[in-house]
């Protein structure tokens, strides 16, 4: 008498969670998210974009929109779009052979995949030009079959931080980029400029 008892118990227990979640996903697909964004003070409500390249572009959007001199007519979030699809190519889909050097660390980035050969020619070549003396390194830059090779080169006491960092650690020294993602959305920078 006892099991039948106990197997519906455990079968309305178990059914709750899944009630409350098919609740739930009513509950949001009738949400006003709207009026979500004014129903909660600014510091309670949720911050995150949900993904680093949609996060990237929404704050330069912002940042044009509050801009009363913004010129709609040169604004182009695509070229943003496109320059931050060669990082994520870069960053996680490169190859990379580091090769240690006197006075730094000489990096093959590579790649089998044409679009991400482009996204590393793209963005070696053109961070080579932009750093070119920052922090007093030496940048050489040149392009290879299967992407570019960069050398970074500084003082024989700075060769450790060089090899250390790596590639994509050297890739983020200077706080360029962000400034970079404005311009390009701005229509003031020519994302071909380093193009080869």
């Amino acid at each position: 008498m006892l099991k039948p008892f106990l197997i519906i118990c455990a079968s309305v227990v178990l059914a709750q969670p899944i009630g409350a979640a098919a609740q739930e996903a009513v509950d949001h697909a009738a949400m006003d998210h709207g009026a979500m964004e004014h129903a909660l003070p600014a510091q309670l409500g949720p911050r995150e974009a949900g993904q680093s390249a949609f996060a990237a572009i929404q704050e330069i959007v912002a940042l044009l929109r509050a801009d009363p001199a913004t010129d709609w007519g040169k604004v182009d979030i695509e070229s943003l779009r496109q320059h931050l699809i060669d990082m994520d190519n870069v960053t996680l889909r490169a190859d990379v052979t580091a090769t240690e050097l006197p006075t730094g660390a000489r990096f093959a980035v590579s790649s089998l995949d044409p679009a991400v050969q482009g996204s590393i020619r793209r963005m070696v070549l053109a961070h080579a030009a932009t750093m070119q003396g920052v922090e007093g390194w030496r940048f050489e830059a040149t392009q290879t079959a299967t992407g570019a090779d960069l050398a970074v080169l500084a003082t024989a006491a700075e060769a450790a931080q060089i090899r250390g960092l790596g590639f994509i650690g050297v890739m983020t020294v200077g706080v360029h980029h962000q400034g970079h993602h404005l311009a390009l959305a701005s229509g003031v920078a020519d994302p071909h400029s380093h193009e080869p």
